[in-house]
């Protein structure tokens, strides 16, 4: 069998906070999406070999998957070893240490719902950071050398019906008539493909992607606040090589 045109990066997304409109949680009123943009070379290479060593040395064995909310909270189970100080500074130190040595590039959309609510007609906070992150995404492959391949969007599955939904708006967008807002990008040059990965895949691209949501949500919630997972993930971020990532490998809306 021949060999597609395939991309030389894979996507894997993951959120942190809800896309409803009601019932506002006070304490985390955002949502935030992370696209994490892999080489393949460098995933198959040495991205997921790195992390399964790390889990190696952990638990000694490499299934285990990662949670961001679970490191947080770490009360039993496989997490129970981080319950004592010294071994949680030590995994906290090392998961630092992966993240910021693990070549990959991050597109982020950070939806303020508190905000948005007051549109007279408010967008799907979901839709509408996923279409922001495309914007960026297909901005970064063209120059890329990515123009006419196959590259696939690996997101976190969520339920039947919400995949069904988001894959109609992704489709839509990769069609060049999003139902959410217009857009100016022309997603035709590229060949975008969708899957869905159970949150309980052991998928190195989906437990990174979900480690780095949340720190960037928390950063435009609260940017005064000490937040060192965010001061490593913003190095990530696409600039355009000016070192400028506010609009464009982080996008704020309103």
């Amino acid at each position: 069998m021949a060999q597609g045109n395939y991309s030389d990066y894979i996507v894997y997304v993951d959120e942190s906070g809800d896309h409803g409109l009601k019932n506002i949680d006070p304490q985390y009123p955002i949502f935030s999406l992370a696209f994490c943009i892999f080489k393949k070379a460098d995933y198959t290479r040495d991205i997921a070999p790195a992390l399964n060593d790390m889990k190696f040395r952990y638990w000694g064995h490499c299934d285990v998957v990662l949670h961001e909310h679970d490191i947080r909270k770490s009360m039993s189970g496989d997490w129970s070893i981080l319950n004592d100080a010294a071994t949680r500074s030590e995994f906290m130190t090392d998961i630092s240490g992966l993240i910021q040595t693990t070549p990959f590039e991050v597109i982020a959309s950070v939806i303020k719902k508190q905000d948005l609510i007051r549109y007279p007609t408010p967008r799907n906070p979901y839709e509408l950071a996923m279409l922001f992150c495309m914007e960026r995404l297909n901005n970064w492959l063209v120059p890329n050398g990515q123009s006419g391949k196959q590259i696939q969007i690996q997101f976190e599955a969520r339920g039947k019906a919400e995949d069904a939904e988001l894959e109609l708006e992704f489709r839509r967008i990769c069609d060049n008539a999003a139902g959410t807002v217009p857009s100016k990008t022309d997603f035709s040059n590229i060949d975008y493909r969708i899957g869905f990965l159970d949150k309980k895949s052991n998928s190195t691209g989906l437990q990174i992607a979900d480690l780095v949501a949340r720190p960037i949500g928390l950063h435009v919630l609260r940017p005064e606040q000490e937040n060192q997972a965010f001061e490593i993930i913003k190095e990530k971020f696409i600039t355009y090589g000016d070192g400028n990532y506010e609009g464009r490998g982080l996008k704020k809306f309103p």
